[in-house]
């Protein structure tokens, strides 16, 4: 992402529907697994200009890193009590206090070339027992001139995602595509901008705050989707989202032995990560 693109998310982050659901289910899902604590520190890599780790301020330590300079002076004009450090993971790393309750990567993973290996390097630096939350985008047919203006290398499917973590020290707690209920819309509109070469919003990108009617319904479809992910945490439900603009996942750090993903991939169907909806 350049300067014009953080710009559009700074004035954007805070009411628009996208932003605002993302954000009930992301703290959502860490209520369930990280009690509410000051003393518990949580850590947002690739933090952009702050808006998500700032939700968590009020219950949690919080730390945002970022390598781009305009982003972190954009979040910390913004968000003056939470800490924010200008640095490339994984070597920022090393100036966060332990313990780290919890690391999040939040449409991070997809800006990287060589993904697989930033993400094994920020492993290496976790400390046995700590989550990483993890989400990226998906469906490669969503991919429009706005991917290109944030610099995305990828859209993910299931099997790209999990090859994010085969064979490191991380067991699965949860997976499954997320943002599904608006997927139909989503796809139509980005569908007719690719055709169009176009895209709805500033700077290249398809953010664009609707009325303020629509923007409280879509926001509200969007976070809904908490509750199936948080039963799907607790095992109360069996399978995830099937297909979604976006995949999440949460990971626990484990001390030595070395998990095989595919087999602990019981909440969601894995064929070729393709759209069943």
């Amino acid at each position: 992402m350049d300067t014009p693109q953080f710009n559009v998310q700074a004035a954007l982050e805070q009411h628009h529907w996208w932003f605002l659901g993302k954000r009930r289910i992301l703290t959502e899902l860490v209520r369930e697994v990280l009690p509410p604590s000051t003393r518990t520190r949580i850590v947002d890599i690739g933090c952009g200009t702050g808006g998500n780790i700032a939700a968590f301020a009020d219950a949690y330590t919080c730390v945002g890193t970022d390598p781009h300079p305009e982003a972190i002076q954009l979040a910390r004009r913004r968000f003056p009590h939470v800490q924010f450090i200008c640095g490339a993971v994984p070597q920022v790393l090393s100036q966060i206090p332990q313990p780290v309750a919890l690391y999040l990567l939040t449409d991070v993973l997809e800006h990287v070339e060589d993904d697989r290996s930033l993400f094994s390097g920020i492993v290496t630096t976790i400390l046995p027992g700590a989550f990483v939350l993890i989400t990226v985008p998906a469906d490669m047919r969503l991919w429009t001139q706005h991917d290109v203006s944030h610099g995305h290398y990828r859209r993910y499917d299931v099997r790209r995602f999990q090859r994010l973590w085969a064979d490191l020290p991380l067991s699965v707690l949860l997976m499954s595509y997320y943002n599904a209920r608006l997927y139909p819309i989503v796809r139509c509109v980005r569908t007719m901008n690719r055709w169009l070469g176009r895209t709805n919003g500033a700077a290249g990108t398809d953010f664009q705050t609707p009325p303020r009617p629509v923007n409280r319904l879509l926001q509200a479809v969007f976070a809904s989707e908490s509750q199936v992910l948080r039963q799907l945490l607790a095992g109360r439900r069996a399978t995830g989202f099937s297909c979604g603009v976006s995949l999440i996942a949460l990971l626990r750090r484990e001390p030595d032995a070395i998990r095989s993903p595919v087999n602990e991939m019981h909440d969601i169907p894995v064929s070729d990560g393709r759209a069943t909806a």
